[in-house]
């Protein structure tokens, strides 16, 4: 661990810093900024099992569609460079644009069936861009261990499936959801809710909790358990209600272990996703 925490916007110079990394292990955390306890988790959780820890800041505009909140995405540096100097992280990786893509990139395909559900389903394309930069910072960066939140379920498990299937040689870490006093998972765009659309997301998390009970009590149908949470949820803008296999496939009843429940709402024009590991 470094002594002071540097902040790097070259890849060249990035790539020159690790090279004399070769034998310590490096922990990894992408972000898009704005970081808040939940990223702090991950960034803790780097810190505690590698040598070195890298967390990079980039908002990255080709996994955002048109018409959506890329000019509008917060962008908090202050913050977040005191919230990694505190957490002893060695680099801030802080890429410009131009600095990851080129003219006529080559660019990573999401699965044409686990890509285009869900999140890819409302956002098309959304994850050839998710899973494009994800890979150049991995290939720059060069991580021994790679941090991602369950929060962004779908992403999480298709990041897993682009490592497997490309033969890459990282292991990637799952952390756990991290959640607000009230409940409602903690996530960058929370900032744009008025108290009272918080109010009314409080709904999503107590939906979860209200279908774990109903599981515990030993139901297990998928559309009686999706009604029930959709109930819950009759106040927001639904976009999705969905419980699958944790690989993203079709099941009729909960298998316990291998399920997961995926909700996206709309709460006062902020679209907010959550889910639950069953």
């Amino acid at each position: 661990m470094s002594s002071k925490l540097l902040i790097i916007e070259r890849v060249v110079d990035l790539k020159k810093i690790l090279a004399d990394k070769k034998n310590r292990s490096v922990g990894f955390v992408p972000t898009m900024g704005a970081l808040h306890n939940g990223h702090r988790t991950l960034i803790e959780r780097a810190r505690a099992e590698n040598d070195f820890v890298v967390v990079s800041i980039f908002v990255n505009p080709t996994q955002f569609l048109e018409g959506e909140d890329f000019s509008k995405y917060p962008r908090t540096f202050e913050k977040d460079h005191e919230i990694c100097r505190l957490a002893n992280v060695d680099i801030i990786f802080l890429p410009t644009v131009n600095e990851i893509y080129k003219s006529d990139d080559i660019s990573v395909i999401s699965p044409i069936k686990r890509g285009y559900i869900l999140e890819g389903f409302s956002r098309p394309n959304h994850f050839n861009g998710v899973l494009t930069v994800v890979l150049k910072l991995f290939n720059i960066v060069q991580p021994t261990k790679a941090y991602f939140g369950k929060k962004d379920a779908q992403q999480l498990i298709l990041i897993n499936q682009m490592v497997q299937d490309l033969y890459l040689n990282i292991e990637i870490v799952p952390i756990d959801i991290v959640r607000d006093r009230d409940g409602v998972a903690l996530s960058s765009r929370n900032v744009y809710l008025s108290q009272d659309d918080r109010i009314i997301a409080r709904a999503i998390p107590n939906s979860l909790i209200s279908a774990s009970k109903l599981i515990m009590t030993g139901e297990r149908n998928i559309i009686k358990i999706e009604t029930h949470i959709k109930n819950e949820l009759k106040n927001l803008q639904i976009e999705y209600v969905s419980i699958l296999k944790r690989d993203l496939t079709q099941i009729d009843q909960i298998e316990m272990g291998n399920s997961i429940i995926l909700i996206a709402c709309k709460v006062g024009g902020v679209r907010l996703i959550d889910n639950l590991w069953i």
